[in-house]
């Protein structure tokens, strides 16, 4: 029974202190923050402008009603506004990520093409140059 709990928690263990998992949790974190940054860009920078656009209404405020708020009950609506906004939030971070993929690609094949490339032995040394004229002398 001790090492059916065992044997899991090594796994565990060594699962955990891979790079691979702090790599990726790492990305989750920076990601998190990253889509804050965007949403913000979205809903405070890009929509009110485009709400003064359209009329001067705020963006996010766009919806359906279904049913009104009556006494307890919540109303129900469809807030398509908000969904627009969550739609360009997407884009936005998806063209963001394309363009970071992209760019590490670059990164990726130029370090790779350098080090498939055949490498040119260095020059001779002045030392080596004389020491053959030298051996070349002797041999006539």
């Amino acid at each position: 029974m001790r090492s059916l709990i065992k044997t899991p928690l090594k796994e565990f263990k060594k699962f955990i202190s891979r790079g691979n998992v702090i790599d990726m949790a790492v990305g989750l974190i920076l990601a998190t923050y990253f889509g804050a940054i965007v949403k913000s860009l979205v809903n405070d920078v890009i929509m009110p402008p485009v709400g003064v656009l359209i009329g001067g209404v705020d963006f996010s405020s766009f919806k359906i009603v279904i049913q009104q708020a009556q006494g307890d009950v919540k109303e129900v609506a469809i807030n398509y506004g908000t969904f627009i906004n969550n739609m360009l939030t997407f884009l936005i971070v998806s063209a963001a990520i394309f363009i970071a993929v992209k760019i590490y690609n670059k990164v990726q094949d130029s370090i790779i093409s350098e080090e498939a490339a055949p490498k040119t032995p260095p020059a001779p040394s002045k030392e080596e140059i004389l020491l053959t004229e030298i051996r070349d002398l002797l041999k006539k």
